[in-house]
């Protein structure tokens, strides 16, 4: 069996390439996803609200879980990855961000990435989207195939929100996705018609008819196979199957853990496991970066929450209202708003990003108060900490070695204490009110610096944004062209999904990395690329860093 295309990982970015490369009927794509189906009676997968039930099922989920993190007392935190046809687009909260245009210039920064800055993104952008609540902005798209619901955002508590944020000084935007990413907006949504548009749904099944397009689930790959430096196939539960190209498109984890199993990657890594090493490539696995979030949470002295949905005896009734009539409370992914600020004047942009709940809630749908509440995520942007991703063994059943170093620099630990700080004042404006019945978490006893922390260290969870372990670029860590996607040194073997990202984006990852696998479809298919648009974005100094470390 021979392709001339084989995308490994039926996820967000494989979704999109799969439709983009299969446009050309001369050629032959086969897409390799490890997981189960989406069948379109899920409801787990479809209805917006029921996200909470996919994250964690072995039926829908990679169920990974970190290293003992160091300066975190130890604890493993649990990552969820989507082990389903479109990947974590499947399971994730449904939210659109594109990220900050000013981390597009800070990837153009670095050597040999200067076509991958914010002029050169943005055509990307607005190919893939359109955007249902501003189709005619030059800053969105108006006809991609994601179509893109902001969030209503409505009710007292969404109400009192956006008051307060602005009573502690903080600026409303229209679009955090347009001119301006700095302050609170209702949020742009993976949600169509009251139901999930995930990367499968969006690219993929439109195109499933196509003959020169074949989809195999439950297709587990466990190495990549070489003749020399030349990547020729792939061996999927035993069977090898031949290429003309492999494309990786597995994620942040999947796809280093895969290009190790393969012999790419550190040699004294890969060596002492007997491991054949085709090619000695050091960053394969290393830079590892993600966001931490907490909850900060409130009762509410009014029933204006959306508690109730939580109940057991309702379920049958809210399921029903969004199966006959996609609406009520299972249409939404409940993060319909939230912001961006900056943590202090001395940064450069946007380092904190808010999600506003209307409901105290953890995602696994347990509610600590029993009764009304509200909360905000919150969670600095861009903290300097890297980990890594390493095999443990030459098993390819065997999960790898996640290291995150969560908390591990200064400038992250001062991050998460402004964080904190900024989110109290937020949540004690007089907007609160008539509805604010005391904090539930941390609670009144977390208050100093080290209290703080500790409570992060205890508290925090992933918000789910693996990313950059394949990075592109052109130093001796990177691992991808970027003017190719190709990994370097090898032959007929790409990488396009967040990996290759050099820095992790400002805000939630699936927008950044469907805008990745749309313009690597024209590197990879030799299309002259988009022209750059060079369109003014919202910098509140002119004389901004790139780098938002920076001080």
């Amino acid at each position: 069996m021979s392709f001339d295309y084989v995308i490994v990982g039926g996820g967000s970015a494989g979704c999109a390439l799969a439709n983009r490369l299969s446009a050309d009927p001369s050629v032959s794509v086969l897409v390799l996803e490890a997981g189960r189906p989406d069948y379109p009676w899920d409801v787990f997968i479809h209805m917006p609200a029921a996200l909470m039930f996919p994250i964690g099922s072995r039926f829908y989920d990679w169920k990974y879980e970190s290293e003992p993190e160091p300066y975190m007392n130890g604890r493993r935190v649990y990552h969820a990855r989507g082990k389903v046809l479109g990947g974590s687009s499947s399971i994730n909260g449904m939210i659109f961000q594109r990220g900050n245009p000013l981390d597009y210039e800070r990837w153009a920064a670095d050597p040999g990435m200067a076509e991958w800055d914010y002029a050169h993104c943005l055509p990307y952008f607005r190919k893939m989207e359109s955007c249902l609540a501003d189709p005619g902005s030059v800053h969105r798209g108006g006809d991609g195939p994601l179509k893109l619901e902001r969030g209503p955002a409505r009710g007292p508590l969404f109400e009192a929100f956006f008051e307060a944020v602005q009573q502690a000084g903080h600026p409303l935007t229209d679009d955090v996705n347009g001119f301006r990413q700095e302050g609170f907006a209702a949020f742009d949504r993976n949600v169509h018609r009251g139901r999930r548009l995930s990367a499968a749904r969006a690219y993929l099944h439109p195109v499933r008819h196509r003959r020169n397009l074949t989809v195999r689930t439950r297709a587990f790959v466990e190495k990549i196979v070489f003749s020399g430096t030349r990547a020729v196939g792939v061996v999927c539960d035993g069977e090898r199957i031949e290429a003309g190209e492999v494309v990786l498109c597995g994620g942040a984890i999947n796809s280093p853990q895969l290009l190790q199993l393969s012999g790419v990657g550190p040699g004294e890594l890969l060596s002492p496991l007997g491991i054949p090493v085709v090619h000695d490539l050091p960053g394969v696995g290393a830079n590892l970066q993600d966001h931490l979030e907490v909850y900060v949470q409130h009762a509410c002295t009014q029933p204006v929450s959306q508690q109730p949905s939580l109940a057991w005896w309702r379920r049958p009734f809210i399921g029903a209202d969004w199966l006959f009539r996609r609406r009520g409370p299972g249409a939404t992914n409940h993060f319909e708003a939230g912001g961006f600020i900056r943590s202090n004047d001395d940064v450069a942009y946007p380092n904190l990003m808010y999600h506003f709940l209307p409901i105290a809630v953890r995602y696994d749908g347990s509610a600590p108060a029993g009764g009304h509440g509200y909360q905000v995520h919150i969670g600095p942007m861009y903290s300097d900490s890297r980990g890594s991703v390493r095999v443990r063994s030459a098993d390819p059943r065997d999960k790898p070695a996640l290291r995150f170093n969560y908390l591990s620099t200064e400038q992250d630990r001062r991050e998460w204490v402004e964080a904190i700080r900024l989110t109290r004042e937020i949540l004690s404006q007089p907007a609160w009110a008539a509805l604010d019945g005391g904090e539930l978490s941390p609670g009144p006893g977390v208050e100093t610096d080290e209290e703080i922390l500790a409570w992060v260290a205890k508290d925090g969870e992933t918000a789910l944004h693996p990313s950059c372990t394949c990075k592109m670029g052109v130093d001796e860590m990177s691992v991808v062209d970027p003017a190719t996607m190709r990994v370097h040194g090898l032959d007929s073997l790409r990488v396009v999904d967040a990996s290759v990202m050099p820095y992790v984006t400002n805000g939630n990852i699936y927008a950044p990395v469907m805008m990745l696998a749309e313009k690597s479809a024209d590197l990879i298919l030799g299309n002259t690329p988009l022209p750059p648009e060079p369109t003014p974005f919202y910098r509140h100094d002119a004389r901004a860093l790139t780098d938002p470390t920076e001080r």
